[in-house]
């Protein structure tokens, strides 16, 4: 394969949009796909704009008969059978030795079984959820957790490095998947402790910029808590990853728990949580909502979020 090749990105949401700018960039030419198509042709206009060299295609098969790569970023299992396995699904069409890299959160199972239809078709397939939410796509500063074969990997990686800031090949075909559930596990679960510390430093009447400077550079910090506490203190969420797909993530987490024999008592509770977060409205907010489910305390401020845009 050439250092640049003809690569086709199914999926130009708030994710994969950015993803597929940065191969464009890159010096990559892009044929782009979307099921909303307004989307897609909005994406390829500002592409245009930028001097980039892309194209649409109607169907994720038209789009893979005409590229060397096929990458996916779309929202759950039954959306990327679709656009891989269904009718007009890009695996229909494309040529052997071909690379497909997935970088949906999807289950383990999915991962395995696109693993394996590929392969059949002689077509080395990498599943390769990502982490750095949509600031981190948008700058090109991804986590990519990469499970298949070391081949697809090596063959990947240069690739992915448009948008990739750091790119682990974790084992075969599921482990990429396994380990993004891994770091949603974490992710909740840190939220989870940061939301009542917040609370308890805002009920005592401390002040909660005092206590960030406090404790950020001991072993209390986490990612979390560097980007999110201020906007939790503000009760600013319309931002970042949203709730809905937090707990899409967290049911493929449990699930895999479940089939390995194990208890998950801090996910399966987190993922309560965030059941009661939708139900007050906040389905679309960033997953550091999660503190508006705590009362505020005798000192605490009365809640105050903004409006969230819904599309």
């Amino acid at each position: 394969m050439s250092n640049k090749s003809t690569i086709g990105f199914i999926g130009l949401g708030v994710m994969g949009g950015p993803m597929a700018r940065h191969l464009a960039a890159n010096g990559h030419r892009v044929v782009g796909y979307n099921r909303t198509a307004s989307r897609a042709e909005k994406w390829q206009v500002e592409q245009s704009k930028a001097g980039l060299d892309t194209a649409l295609a109607t169907t994720p098969a038209e789009l893979a008969a005409q590229c060397d790569v096929v990458i996916s970023c779309v929202g759950n299992d039954d959306d990327l059978a679709e656009v891989l396995l269904g009718t007009d699904g890009a695996l229909s069409a494309m040529a052997p030795a071909s690379l497909l890299i997935d970088h949906t959160t999807v289950s383990a199972k999915m991962a395995r079984t696109l693993a394996n239809e590929a392969a059949s078709q002689s077509i080395d397939a990498l599943d390769a959820p990502v982490s750095g939410g949509q600031a981190g796509a948008e700058n090109g500063k991804l986590a990519i957790m990469c499970g298949g074969t070391q081949t697809a990997f090596s063959r990947a990686q240069p690739i992915m490095s448009a948008y990739g800031a750091r790119m682990v090949h974790v084992g075969d075909a599921g482990a990429g998947q396994t380990t993004k559930m891994a770091n949603q596990m974490c992710i909740a679960g840190v939220l989870g402790g940061l939301s009542e510390a917040i609370r308890l430093v805002q009920a005592s009447g401390v002040d909660p910029d005092k206590v960030l400077e406090a404790i950020s550079g001991g072993a209390a910090q986490s990612w979390q808590m560097e980007n999110r506490w201020e906007t939790m203190v503000a009760g600013e969420f319309d931002f970042g990853f949203a709730v809905d797909w937090m707990r899409k993530d967290l049911d493929y987490a449990l699930e895999e728990a479940t089939r390995l024999g194990l208890e998950s008592p801090v996910t399966q509770m987190v993922d309560g949580f965030y059941n009661e977060i939708q139900k007050m409205g906040g389905s679309r907010q960033d997953t550091s909502s999660l503190i508006r489910r705590l009362p505020a305390g005798r000192n605490g401020p009365t809640e105050n979020i903004k409006e969230i845009d819904q599309c």
